[in-house]
């Protein structure tokens, strides 16, 4: 089957899938990450493959889901896979069945068989963090910038590979801020696997990926799954449950429907601004008393 927003290409060993939406920073559209899926259970299967590269086409990586439409357009739904407008009270298991077969389809890059590199330039943002950080390691143009803005509200990072990649403390971080930092940043505290100037990019990546390739893949089958059990023994999948669940609850707190509400007000990207800014997020907003 053709790919809609994807490309996938083969040379040797290594096999290229590029996020391919660049007049939308490759933002996540529906079908996104099933063609993703797609594309590495067709390199998992070929036996010409050794390793897989992700990339994005044009300026970025990925910046998120494309969020925007549904944003500004009036709904009392705000789940995940409701059509704008649907008058229908959430169904929190709706919204999960849809944004956990997302988890799992990035999670593709994570279980697959073969070795799997991020190239990431320019943004690598909320769900495009997702995708990255699913891959076995991440290569940054020293520049470029990653993070999950949505974690300040309005969204939970559905693979909760922050944590396992960075350890809890400086997980928190990023969480409780949603600070973006650069792929500088990202390669000093353990984030990504190394960041390189801009320009050198595409050599390194393809250096590392032509040094991979030449070990047989059935060592690089053990190896992988040899790193990869010790993390599903961690408890990986149930805390990807517990995240998926809270990404929907964040979109139903009352702080969730002001960022709504004021996204059908003023738009997307000033409600973005603000949610992103220094003041309190939805300060004045109504909200049950805590007692513990």
């Amino acid at each position: 089957m053709p790919f809609e927003h994807i490309l996938y290409e083969r040379q040797g060993r290594i096999a290229t899938i590029t996020l391919n939406r660049p007049d939308r920073l490759n933002a996540i559209a529906a079908g996104m990450p099933r063609e993703l899926a797609r594309a590495v259970e067709q390199a998992n299967d070929d036996d010409d493959v050794h390793v897989i590269v992700l990339t994005g086409a044009g300026r970025a990586f990925c910046a998120g889901y494309d969020l925007k439409d549904f944003a500004e357009t009036p709904a009392r739904n705000q789940g995940a896979g409701t059509p704008a407008g649907d008058p229908r009270p959430w169904d929190p298991m709706v919204d999960f069945n849809m944004m956990h077969a997302n988890t799992r389809d990035f999670m593709s890059l994570w279980r697959c068989h073969k070795p799997t590199i991020a190239k990431v330039r320019g943004f690598a943002v909320a769900g495009g963090s997702d995708i990255a950080l699913c891959c076995d390691m991440v290569v940054m143009a020293e520049d470029a910038k990653i993070g999950y803005p949505p974690a300040r509200v309005w969204g939970c990072p559905t693979t909760a590979m922050w944590v396992y990649r960075l350890g809890p403390e400086r997980a928190k971080r990023m969480l409780f801020t949603g600070d973006l930092v650069t792929g500088a940043e990202a390669a000093e505290m353990g984030l990504v696997l190394e960041a390189v100037p801009d320009d050198d990019l595409d050599a390194r990546v393809e250096a590392l990926a032509a040094r991979m390739a030449g070990v047989p893949r059935n060592q690089l089958m053990m190896q992988k799954l040899l790193v990869n059990q010790a993390y599903e023994n961690m408890g990986l999948q149930t805390t990807q449950m517990f995240a998926t669940l809270f990404d929907g609850i964040t979109r139903h707190s009352p702080e969730g429907v002001w960022f709504k509400q004021r996204a059908e007000q003023v738009g997307f990207q000033q409600a973005v601004k603000e949610r992103d800014g220094d003041a309190p997020i939805a300060d004045g907003v109504s909200r049950p008393t805590w007692k513990f």
